[in-house]
């Protein structure tokens, strides 16, 4: 948004114009009224810091001065604006966030020294938004040591890290979120300040409110080399985090192979299980990670290692062929159930996955199983009404006359639909099989 008056004047007279419209955007803050149903011109106009816009919204519509409004004036940074907001809300807990982030120290005292609003509760997002300023502030009135210590480490700042040690800092004190000086360094990269904790004694293994120690986060943020540097200080290598995963669980979600590499040359334990049973396999035919799978599969993985599911299902419901044809080569079952006994057929039947359809069929997969409720491919292909998927089981000879556990065929629930295109295709099987 520009600010442009007159082109905006065209836009609110125009015959499809909706004084109340929401416009929504992913670049657009997340606040949780967003979230909900976007944000209305007015509040737009707050973010923009479209002064003029605004207050044609005002003096035509009458437009409602939002809580939201005052929050997005901050990052907006139009005084006037903020001003008039202001004298409609009182500022919440998202406006000395949104100060932080818009790098004016002006807006951070004004909240703090009117408003009584502390940087505390955002001291984190003083270092993720790099504003050394408000930090600075922030360690002046509080003298927090520990607490600046531990959010000095996202700075990439080393010297800052060791003005607070210096003064006293505990090197394994922790922030509202369980998290570490160390922490803070594997996520950003800061292999030299993790050298400095180390060499001041920091734990390697330390966890956080997660559950998850610094090695987690060099996987999940594919940090190789400083991975290398936590296992050289003997970082457990199979610990879990409270979901129950290890680190190898994380590289096959991120899809970080050199670090799956690095862990599995270290020993990691290529099976282990989370809390729902899923081994790294899982994971990898989940997110596709195709490379971690062949990894993995070279390693030992148990290619048919069950939780609810198996690999080759997970693979499957996400249509992930080529992780399915991986898994098939290397042995998976095709014919496995899982809970509810539905095979990757029926599984491909349901969600119309047409190509991999034919690629288990190909493989040699039982056309005509049973789920636990009796039905089969064909049941399932009826009832999301996809005539190529009807086709494709037909051709391959389904028993177009198998029931499911209300006594129904496939051609009962066609009928049922007045679908007389698919009743058709059935009855022609049916003379052909």
């Amino acid at each position: 948004m520009d600010n442009n008056k007159e082109r905006f004047i065209q836009f609110i007279e125009s015959d499809e114009f909706n004084k109340d419209q929401k416009r929504c955007s992913s670049l657009y803050p997340k606040s949780n009224s967003y979230i909900k149903s976007g944000y209305s011109l007015l509040e737009l106009c707050c973010y923009y810091g479209a002064a003029g816009c605004f207050k044609l919204l005002r003096t035509k519509f009458n437009s409602e001065i939002t809580q939201q409004c005052l929050e997005l004036s901050f990052l907006g940074r139009n005084q006037e604006i903020m001003s008039e907001c202001l004298k409609h809300q009182k500022p919440g807990k998202y406006c000395m966030k949104y100060a932080i982030i818009s790098h004016n120290i002006d807006f951070v005292t004004f909240l703090m020294n009117e408003y009584n609003i502390k940087i505390n509760n955002e001291l984190f997002a003083c270092g993720e938004y790099r504003n050394l300023e408000s930090f600075l502030v922030y360690v002046d009135q509080t003298n927090d040591i520990n607490q600046c210590f531990v959010c000095s480490a996202i700075f990439g700042i080393t010297s800052l890290c060791e003005y607070f040690f210096s003064h006293g800092a505990n090197i394994n004190d922790k922030d509202n979120y369980g998290k570490r000086a160390l922490h803070y360094a594997v996520i950003y990269n800061n292999k030299e300040i993790a050298e400095f904790l180390f060499s001041h004694g920091a734990k390697v293994d330390e966890k956080d409110g997660m559950g998850s120690t610094a090695l987690h986060y060099a996987a999940e943020c594919n940090n190789k080399e400083i991975a290398e540097l936590l296992l050289s200080h003997r970082a457990k290598i199979n610990e879990k985090d409270k979901d129950g995963q290890t680190v190898l669980h994380y590289t096959a979600k991120y899809n970080n192979k050199e670090i799956a590499e690095l862990l599995l040359s270290h020993g990691a334990k290529v099976n282990e299980q989370d809390e729902t049973g899923e081994t790294a396999l899982h994971i990898a035919a989940n997110y596709n990670s195709k490379e971690i799978a062949e990894h993995l599969l070279s390693h030992g993985a148990k290619v048919n290692a069950k939780s609810k599911h198996s690999p080759l299902y997970c693979a499957v419901n996400f249509n992930h062929k080529e992780m399915v044809e991986l898994l098939i080569s290397n042995g998976a079952k095709i014919n496995e159930k899982d809970v509810n006994g539905t095979t990757a057929l029926i599984l491909a039947a349901k969600f119309q996955y047409k190509e991999i359809l034919e690629l288990l069929i190909s493989n040699g997969a039982k056309i005509n199983e049973k789920d636990k409720s009796g039905s089969t491919a064909l049941h399932w292909a009826v009832s999301t009404q996809d005539n190529e998927i009807i086709e494709l089981l037909i051709s391959h000879g389904i028993n177009i006359n198998e029931k499911d556990k209300s006594g129904k065929t496939a051609l009962d629930y066609a009928s049922n639909f007045n679908n007389n295109e698919i009743v058709e295709l059935i009855l022609n099987g049916a003379k052909h099989h």
